[in-house]
């Protein structure tokens, strides 16, 4: 849910044990090169689709809607070699590349995304979108349409009196972007946390779509843990008097707040073995004990305080609000039932999870898996070894590159 990413707006950024910031924590044109176009050469391009007007799940209207894109390979003459990537809570479409060759760190699962590489863009066209009330909605590399978005009767934002939207809905808009290519079908799904329940949905919800699925640290609902754990993130926007109920578009925006959710989701989306190992019990300044002075800080909370404020740079209250809301509401297949909705599931699935992982936890994403399977649908399950627990499913991708290679060759 939390997500992180690996660009230097990630929610999941992190700082490393010597103040570096560790990667991760982050028009609808046709694009119908020839397939035996040159190999992609890691240069992206954010591009941005337009629908004149959705209507959300819940039976409201918003018009227009806007969101960014950016894809990597050559979408081939049949439209069969889509894979879509999606991405997690505090991500964006900026899954792999670079938008110039000085930029300091390439998109958050570059590492399987590229020639050669698992995804392998020489075969396969791979496409990510910025979703509906993104975070990171100031960062000028993403446009999203959420509460932050100008009203096109008033020319002020939205606000809270913007629809609320679920998963459905990023899919349904994610659907429409692909359509205004061609693309109908997509030869696998792919993403990891918010990005793993927007997968299920869409093997859920168009099982004739969807050929593979490939769900990374998430489970087929939010379960009463994580239920708690987005409401602990919510709440410090809640409670800062800038909130003012989410109208301060023309005022002061809760930016203490902000940053205290986002340290938050920070520390939730790790684990305490990276803590202890990263960190020994240091003083953030060496001259203020924070035995003696009310005001001091440990290492680890001055590093985790400026990821928060570097992200809370690009970042927005009410949208994080919204993301809330809309993982909270999450259930596969949108309907009555988990298991119902799962059952919808046709897709092979390759499901990749973390047994330290703090924010969905291990047994849930297991029971997932196994109502996925329960009516014959084939589920693989490949652990993924590391300290960052939730975050492993973004820093140690690499070791799941041999198995996502077969997968997607089946």
């Amino acid at each position: 849910m939390h997500d992180g990413n690996t660009s230097s707006h990630d929610a999941d950024t992190l700082r490393g044990p010597h103040g570096r910031l560790a990667g991760l924590v982050l028009s609808g044109a046709l694009m119908l090169a020839s397939a035996a176009a040159t190999a992609w050469d890691g240069q992206v391009e954010k591009q941005v689709f337009e629908m004149p007007a959705y209507t959300t799940t819940g039976g409201e209207s918003i018009g227009p809607v806007r969101i960014g894109w950016e894809a990597y390979g050559t979408l081939n003459e049949a439209k069969d070699n889509a894979i879509l990537i999606t991405h997690f809570f505090s991500g964006t479409s900026h899954a792999a590349g670079r938008y110039a060759e000085d930029d300091p760190a390439p998109g958050y699962w570059d590492a399987i995304i590229g020639p050669g590489k698992p995804l392998d863009t020489d075969e396969y066209y791979i496409i990510a979108s910025d979703t509906l009330v993104n975070l990171n909605a100031h960062d000028p590399n993403v446009t999203t349409t959420g509460p932050a978005t100008p009203r096109p009767d008033t020319g002020e934002p939205w606000g809270t009196d913007f629809p609320v939207v679920t998963i459905r809905d990023f899919v349904e808009v994610q659907k429409a972007l692909l359509e205004s290519q061609g693309i109908e079908r997509l030869h696998a799904v792919m993403g990891a946390s918010m990005g793993a329940l927007q997968a299920y949905e869409w093997a859920s919800a168009y099982p004739d779509r969807v050929e593979r699925l490939i769900p990374v640290i998430g489970a087929g609902a939010a379960d009463p843990w994580l239920l708690a754990t987005l409401s602990a993130w919510a709440a410090p926007i809640r409670l800062d008097a800038n909130w003012n109920d989410g109208d301060y578009y023309d005022g002061e925006p809760p930016l203490d707040g902000l940053r205290e959710s986002l340290k938050l989701v920070t520390l939730n989306a790790n684990h305490w073995q990276w803590a202890n190992a990263t960190f020994d019990r240091s003083w953030a300044d060496a001259e203020a004990d924070p035995a003696r002075h009310l005001e001091a800080r440990y290492a680890i909370e001055r590093t985790l305080d400026d990821i928060a404020a570097s992200r809370a740079e690009v970042a927005d209250a009410n949208h994080l609000l919204y993301l809330v809301k809309a993982n909270q509401a999450f259930l596969a297949g949108h309907g009555d039932s988990v298991e119902e909705g799962l059952a919808r599931i046709d897709a092979p699935t390759l499901m990749l999870y973390s047994e330290n992982d703090l924010v969905f936890a291990p047994e849930s994403v297991r029971a997932t898996a196994e109502m996925i399977e329960a009516d014959g649908t084939p589920v693989e399950r490949v652990t993924l070894e590391g300290n960052r627990g939730h975050l492993d499913g973004v820093v140690a991708i690499q070791q799941a590159e041999a198995r996502i290679r077969d997968f997607l060759a089946k």
